[in-house]
């Protein structure tokens, strides 16, 4: 049987990849399948019963991919369950401090409302300098942003763990022993 679950995902320099893998692992470590695929890699949604988006935040915005994707996928995501986790504020500060408050792109909201998410989760980032283009280096040094890899797995894996009981609770993934 295929999955019902897929964690789907927009990045600019793959930190938010590994925050899906690492929900994915939480959930397999759940007893629940899930799929985790890029954005353009994806096909359709139709085929799962729960959905997990997340994007790279970049200038208080989602990618433009992934925003592309939550509008033109709005009609099937309102039929499922859906959580949304963004990856972008830094610094060692909490995630409100440090995002100034930011929850979701403001621009996405409406429509964020209108699939009515389990969870909207914020992340803290990581920025390897050495992988930046020459743009966001220039950005990043002038706004004085702080480098580094500031996520925060305990707080990943909880609220992948919720997920993952939401979803037992529902009945909805779990894999057959083999």
């Amino acid at each position: 049987m295929a999955n019902e679950i897929i964690i789907a995902y927009e990045t600019k320099y793959n930190a938010t990849r590994e925050i899906a893998q690492k929900i994915g692992e939480v959930l397999a470590e759940g007893g629940l399948g899930a799929d985790v695929f890029s954005i353009d890699q994806i096909s359709d949604l139709g085929l799962y019963k729960a959905v997990i988006l997340g994007s790279a935040v970049f200038t208080g915005n989602w990618c433009e991919e992934a925003a592309k994707f939550l509008e033109t996928n709005e009609k099937v995501l309102s039929e499922k369950m859906v959580w949304l986790f963004s990856s972008g504020p830094l610094g060692e500060g909490s995630v409100e401090e440090d995002s100034k408050g930011w929850r979701f792109p403001q621009k996405l909201q409406p429509i964020a409302d209108r699939i009515a998410p389990r969870d909207i989760a914020v992340f803290h980032g990581k920025i390897d300098k050495d992988k930046l283009s020459l743009l966001h280096k220039f950005m990043i040094k002038v706004a004085k942003v702080p480098v580094g890899d500031f996520r925060r797995w305990d707080e990943i894996n909880a609220w992948a763990k919720d997920i993952a009981e939401t979803l037992k609770k529902e009945g909805i993934g779990q894999v057959s022993p083999a």
